[in-house]
């Protein structure tokens, strides 16, 4: 945008008032500009959004642990493992029949902040969360928007 500016304020003849395209060019070379500061921003507050989602999960408990206890473990009759001798069957403590093994299931509060990433303000600090899918979502439609009404305004002035 700046060596279209520069090209065409070489081709035209030098005046002290603002010629017409001049006004065009710059308030297209803003819109360009805001499109990558738009750009910038979102990827920055992306970037920050995840190395916070990040920590939290590394801070998090695990989740393995969650209910009680006993029913955590593995029962050697239900499970098949235990049962089998390592140095007989040759299979290492595996089932021989090759069956699907229960899996264990741990049930997460949707509610509870610690899990899911919601932090409470303490100590004055407030945690500003910014949607920047939001940001892109209304920037997509506000930027052409914008762009449009201007060009309708000039051109309907201009022409």
């Amino acid at each position: 945008m700046s060596t279209i500016i520069t090209g065409v304020n070489a081709s035209m003849p030098r005046v002290s008032y603002i010629k017409a395209v001049d006004i065009y060019l710059w308030v297209s070379f803003v819109f360009v500009f805001l499109s990558v500061i738009e750009y910038a921003a979102v990827n920055y507050l992306s970037t920050v959004q995840e190395r916070k989602e990040r920590k939290l999960r590394e801070r998090l408990p695990c989740t393995c642990g969650i209910g009680n206890p006993d029913d955590m473990m593995i029962d050697p009759q239900i499970s098949g493992y235990g049962s089998v001798d390592v140095n007989t069957t040759g299979n290492y403590g595996m089932p021989e029949n090759g069956g699907r093994q229960d899996r264990m299931f741990a049930q997460v509060s949707l509610n509870d902040p610690q899990i899911t990433g919601q932090v409470r303000p303490s100590r004055g600090y407030v945690n500003i969360w910014i949607d920047t899918h939001a940001i892109d979502k209304y920037s997509r439609v506000l930027f052409p928007g914008a762009y449009i009404l201007f060009n309708i305004i000039y051109w309907s002035i201009y022409s």
